[in-house]
């Protein structure tokens, strides 16, 4: 009878230890509020460098801007849910040209995501719980396997979190609490680059600041045709950088 009580003090013992290390992992994990931090009136100022093909698609070559985003409103989507229209304009890296109207987004963070709507593709650019390694998929809400797709590419994407709460410096200034999503990094065939060879390549990472929101993004993807007559990069082949300059 001893060793059996003393079996169950045992047992019991390890129950509420693994019982209180759960509760103590739920409570650890930040919100997604911490790292969007929308707000209506808040901006922010990036340099963006945006990746197009050149003529022919002979090459792909690199523009540079700034990239304003200025949060100008809040409404209630057609699911009840609080969302926010986000404006984005761009002038010369110089900032000597005036803003021109580029681009509107909508954001949407609920207690378990937070859904960014670009192009009329809505993202699932966070998910809860914001652990080390957790994984979802991202694109569910984008069409990317029927004929019609025409971003195909974006199939079955996994987005990951890496270096949750660690510093990361854009543009010379470091940030303190970040997280890095991770989202893609493959190149079909491997290897290096061979203009006589078909190949593709998409990547994507995103790094958020806490209290702060989105400070680096880039995102790649390109595909070298070589089935015509005359091998490029065909129509579609895009880049984006965004460095967080500053922010209100």
């Amino acid at each position: 009878m001893k060793r059996l009580a003393v079996a169950a003090i045992i047992v019991t013992t390890f129950i509420l230890l693994y019982s209180c290390s759960k509760v103590s992992e739920t409570i650890s994990s930040a919100s997604i509020n911490e790292y969007s931090s929308l707000q209506v009136g808040k901006t922010y100022l990036y340099r963006l460098d945006s990746t197009i093909t050149a003529a022919f698609g002979a090459s792909l070559i690199v523009k540079s801007y700034q990239a304003k985003d200025s949060i100008e409103a809040a409404f209630t989507d057609n699911l009840g849910r609080q969302s926010f229209r986000i404006f984005r304009y761009i002038r010369d890296t110089s900032a000597i040209q005036p803003w021109r109207f580029a681009a509107t987004y909508v954001a949407t963070p609920t207690d378990q995501t937070l859904e960014y709507v670009d192009n009329n593709m809505r993202f699932v650019k966070l998910h809860a719980p914001i652990k080390e390694g957790y994984t979802w998929k991202a694109h569910s809400f984008i069409d990317t396997k029927s004929t019609n797709s025409t971003v195909r590419y974006l199939d079955e994407w996994e987005y990951e979190y890496r270096d949750i709460e660690q510093p990361y410096t854009v543009l010379r200034k470091t940030y303190d609490s970040t997280i890095t999503v991770f989202q893609r990094d493959e190149t079909v065939p491997s290897g290096p680059f061979n203009p006589a060879v078909f190949q593709q390549k998409d990547y994507g990472i995103e790094v958020y600041a806490k209290n702060i929101g989105l400070v680096y993004k880039e995102f790649l993807h390109w595909t070298w045709n070589v089935s015509s007559s005359n091998a490029g990069y065909e129509d579609g082949s895009y880049g984006v950088k965004l460095q967080l300059i500053s922010h209100n």
